[in-house]
């Protein structure tokens, strides 16, 4: 607060949302310099790549889809013809009755097309109902899939969480592709058939109708564009917005929001950011405006000639009034295709720029896919081996773990303690193979976790994060997640036994089959204590050959907390056991105690040792006991 504010009395007002400026490998627009025809160039791409992921999902629907095409410029065809057939004697000398029988077989041909044109269409609007779900559940779920799958690292890299922010977008947009397809294959034929028809009429007519339509077309492509260069502008805000958004109105969190009184800030901050967001878009308005008049003009400039061209033609007596009447139905008929055609097309276009962000971010993600090797961990594991393991976050000027040296043995419990951002949790990362050592080695029973398949060694483990996931799931599946090893329940509560919470877990309103989340109807919830004590049940539910508990018992009380470390020393003996802690007097079980400082062991040994050396374990000791 400066002076001023103090003399006056009054707080700064509150700062708005930080700029995000990412100017990276993946902070450049992908359309930046890509010319109008290359734009264009997409659309068969698209088509190609919508036709072959519904393929996939749906082949009777994919193939009803297409025959209903067919069928539709097929009918099309015909219609046009039977209404020049029908015009004729229509247009006639003859008399009235004698005119209208004349014409009768055209106009059950023309009723019948119609109908036709109808029932296609209808079967073809079924068939998008039947490819679109699936679809867009298999594009979801793939981009699901790769976020799961990627390499741990990978989340730390800079522009990664922004390119799975517009891949989202990709997912919302492949809703649409399936039905933007449907209609612009369906009004290329329907505009195949009016152009056969008009180019048999005359030669003159088809290319103006070209030229009223492509103006919008191109106009259409361009402001799709410039939408997209807003979207991508906008990527990291909207990244952060909706980040923010789940926190602040996750009931969760509600009691901070509201006790430290921050409603009002991260309201202001919400509407500031959206505001930002909005200020970008609004800023293309008269861009957009320019492109929608000038392509406006231009195609009704082309559309006027067009018509003029119909009048004087009949005027001139070039052509009859037959043929003048069939040319009006047929190019209103053309007209509306070339439309829908063209709008359509825009909207795929528009749909592929969000697809290709997708596909590239899913390409992205198989890239980062761990790729390590073929060799298996075979039980029990009797040794961790680190030999001269480095490793470095990205964008961090020091190594997190730094030359470290350690060897884990079966049947010992190994205490690792250290001040915040020692390398404690990255060490634990290491040992389990979500991290790789940038250099040296993490081995398993001699076996390189870089050459061995990471599902073969998590199989193995049983971790306790310090951040934890509460899964809005029943209690049953928050301790099995989802893996179970029996039919019925007993290691379930067997694990449950072992950490304290079978009480807990009986006043549950349906106990196990009870759903984790207050947010859900029926749902309980569990105080913070109870969730630490059910996620160390995952964990011994495993029943791993490696166990890591991070901060453990941090949120339990004494008897919890001391039923967690009596279970640890009385399942010792068939694992290797790791604990990180912050609370130095719960390293007395340990039978040794790893003293980590900027990345490195510093000191080594039993409690009584490490008490007795004079070094930051006891330094810390003494600070923890000066309160």
């Amino acid at each position: 607060m400066n002076a001023e504010a103090v003399v006056a009395g009054q707080a700064p007002p509150p700062p708005p949302p930080a700029e995000i400026n990412f100017h990276g490998h993946w902070g450049k627009n992908p359309l930046g310099g890509v010319s109008f025809g290359a734009l264009c160039a997409r659309l068969p791409s698209v088509l190609w790549q919508t036709a072959r992921m519904a393929w996939v999902i749906d082949r009777r629907g994919v193939l009803l889809l297409m025959f209903c095409q067919i069928l539709t410029g097929v009918a099309s065809g015909v219609l046009l013809t039977g209404t020049s057939r029908a015009m004729r004697p229509l247009v006639g000398t003859a008399p009235a009755a004698d005119r209208l029988h004349a014409a009768m077989p055209a106009l059950v041909v023309v009723a019948v097309a119609a109908a036709a044109v109808r029932i296609s269409t209808a079967l073809a609007a079924y068939a998008d109902e039947r490819i679109t779900p699936g679809l867009t559940t298999e594009a979801d779920a793939a981009l699901v899939d790769s976020v799961c799958k990627v390499e741990a690292a990978a989340y730390g890299e800079d522009g990664f969480t922004d390119r799975q922010e517009a891949a989202e977008m990709g997912v919302v947009r492949t809703q649409m592709t399936v039905q933007d397809a449907r209609t612009f294959t369906a009004a290329l034929l329907r505009m195949v058939a009016a152009s056969g028809v008009l180019t048999v009429l005359s030669p003159l007519m088809l290319p103006l109708l070209l030229l009223a339509v492509l103006p919008a077309g191109v106009g259409a492509v361009l402001a799709a564009r410039v939408d997209y260069a807003t979207h991508y502008a906008n990527v990291g805000d909207r990244n952060v917005r909706s980040m923010m958004r789940w926190w602040a109105t996750l009931p969760k969190y509600g009691d901070e929001v509201r006790a430290n009184g921050m409603t009002g800030y991260l309201l202001f901050w919400y509407r500031a950011l959206s505001a930002r967001i909005d200020r970008r878009t609004l800023a293309t308005a008269p861009q957009r405006l320019r492109i929608a008049l000038t392509a406006a003009a231009l195609s009704g400039f082309f559309l006027l000639c067009t018509w003029a061209t119909l009048a004087w033609l009949a005027d001139s007596g070039r052509v009859g009034l037959d043929v003048v009447a069939t040319a009006v139905v047929a190019v209103q008929t053309a007209l509306s295709a070339l439309s829908q055609l063209v709008s359509s097309g825009a909207a795929m276009f528009h749909s592929s720029l969000y697809l290709a962000d997708m596909r590239s971010f899913l390409d992205l993600a198989a890239e980062r896919a761990p790729r390590r090797g073929p060799d298996t961990i075979a039980g029990p594991v009797d040794e961790v081996r680190l030999d001269d393991v480095v490793y470095q976050y990205p964008g961090k000027e020091r190594p997190a773990v730094d030359h470290l040296s350690l060897t884990l043995r079966r049947g010992e419990i190994v205490a690792i303690v250290g001040e915040n951002g020692s390398g404690k949790s990255t060490l634990s990362r290491l040992i389990t193979g979500i991290y790789l050592a940038d250099k040296g080695s993490v081995t398993w029973n001699g076996v390189d976790l870089a050459g061995a398949d990471p599902h073969s060694v998590w199989a193995r483990c049983g971790l306790v994060p310090q951040i934890f996931a509460q899964w809005p799931l029943r209690a049953r599946e928050n301790v099995t997640l989802g893996q179970p090893r029996t039919y019925d329940d007993e290691p379930v509560w067997a694990a449950v036994d072992a950490v304290g919470m079978r009480e807990a877990i009986e006043e549950l309103p349906q106990g196990l089959d009870t759903l984790l989340a207050r947010e859900l109807f029926g749902g309980s919830e569990l105080s913070g204590g109870q969730w630490q004590r059910l996620v160390c049940s995952r964990a011994l539910y495993r029943r791993p050959d490696l166990l890591i508990l991070d901060e453990p018992t941090s949120q339990m009380d004494a008897r919890g907390e001391h039923r967690i470390f009596e279970g640890l020393k009385a399942i010792a003996a068939d694992r290797i056991t790791l604990v990180v802690t912050h609370q130095l007097e719960n390293t007395k079980i340990a039978d040794r105690i790893i003293v980590m400082d900027h990345g490195r062991i510093t000191e080594q040994g039993t409690f009584d040792d490490l008490v007795n050396a004079n070094g930051l374990f006891a330094e810390l000791l003494a600070l923890s006991k000066d309160r």
